[in-house]
């Protein structure tokens, strides 16, 4: 029987046959998935895009609202650039009160830094409407998929991929997440096509 086979078949059907499963083991080996750390206002570090509340106490004129640049960035009145990416608001606050301080801008400055917009998140793929979309703390990709319009009909909809950038300083990550994965400012989450 096998030589039945074997006659019939041409070789190059066989390798293709081959070469589809290697493919197929080799999504399943790297598709595990990557469990990216859980938002939380304390450790959230600043990026390009975050905007950012700042209030000077001392001076509510210097009081306002700043866009981290591409370059990670905010231009504060009279200090000029402040260096923000990669920095919590708490740390931000610290850095911009000793910096008026020792301008002598202002004497014993008090300063806060809350988020007053994060950064978008993308979402693609196989969604009914890709794109841009605000984050709010505590969306899920299944959240984020609902303000996409759903789910197409070919979308494999238990798991997706997330490209994720931490700081400037560091490379993004990618990996595999459920639908209950908590997202992040900036996350580009892909849908993936199912094949039928």
């Amino acid at each position: 029987m096998f030589a039945m086979i074997r006659k019939t078949c041409r070789p190059g059907i066989l390798h293709a046959i081959g070469a589809t499963a290697l493919l197929a083991l080799g999504s399943c080996a790297s598709g595990q998935e990557q469990s990216f750390a859980p938002v939380d206002g304390r450790a959230y570090h600043l990026g390009p895009g975050d905007q950012v509340r700042v209030i000077t106490y001392n001076d509510p004129q210097l009081s306002n609202t700043f866009t981290v640049s591409d370059n990670g960035n905010i231009d504060f009145p009279l200090l000029g650039v402040v260096p923000a990416a990669g920095s919590a608001p708490g740390e931000l606050a610290q850095r911009i009160a000793a910096d008026l301080g020792k301008k002598g801008i202002l004497y014993q400055p008090s300063v806060s830094v809350e988020i007053a917009q994060y950064r978008p998140i993308y979402i693609l793929g196989e969604v009914n409407h890709p794109g841009q979309y605000p984050y709010q703390p505590g969306m899920t990709m299944l959240t984020a998929v609902a303000l996409a319009g759903g789910f197409t009909y070919r979308a494999v909809t238990g798991h997706a991929n997330d490209v994720r950038h931490e700081d400037l300083d560091t490379p993004a990550h990618e990996g595999r997440i459920s639908r209950e994965t908590v997202l992040l400012p900036g996350d580009v989450v892909t849908i993936e096509e199912r094949f039928f």
